[in-house]
């Protein structure tokens, strides 16, 4: 049975080995999401170690998939604003284990980053993503806009620079409730 849940940060630290060995997978598979090859497990434990504090301080909220136990997916809303930002939420590092693609998880995971965005009061969503990457096109399906394209704007896995497709979506909530 598949659950999606918000991690607290003690279940988040507790989950460290689970999330450093998803993370792990995917960019030895190709994600471009901010590392290079060789990429260790021990870097990728870092990775997560080091979010912690962010976590603690409740400016993101860590989504976790889980299969019979095992993290299959990821996925995190950023909430840090300046003031007049406070309505807009960042989603961030979406990864699906590649033994757990094209099964809808993606999709599951960023409907509930989308939950997690609307109950904190946020009307606008923006995120990126390589240019023309299976992201892309979920992204795409589920309502986001290109706000453009920048060019090399992040090296891929083996060091390759390579466009960057910024994206947006509006959210409906509440007047009163936006940025609360």
């Amino acid at each position: 049975m598949l659950s999606i849940d918000t991690l607290s940060p003690e279940a988040a630290e507790a989950a460290l080995p689970g999330l450093a060995a998803l993370l792990h997978a995917c960019v030895l598979h190709g994600a471009s999401i901010g590392f290079v090859l060789p990429f260790t497990l021990p870097e990728a434990e870092a990775f997560w170690r080091d979010g912690l504090p962010v976590l603690q301080s409740g400016a993101r909220r860590l989504l976790v998939a889980r299969q019979d136990g095992r993290i299959l997916g990821s996925a995190q809303v950023g909430l840090a604003a300046p003031p007049n930002g406070r309505h807009r939420a960042e989603i961030t590092k979406v990864l699906v284990h590649p033994d757990a693609r094209r099964r809808g998880l993606g999709r599951a995971l960023m409907l509930a980053a989308e939950d997690v965005a609307r109950a904190e009061g946020r009307s606008l969503l923006i995120l990126d993503t390589r240019s023309d990457d299976a992201g892309e096109a979920l992204y795409r399906a589920l309502g986001y806009a290109v706000t453009g394209v920048v060019p090399d704007y992040a090296c891929s896995p083996e060091g390759v620079p390579e466009a960057c497709t910024f994206m947006h979506k509006r959210l409906p909530v509440p007047v009163g409730q936006i940025g609360t």
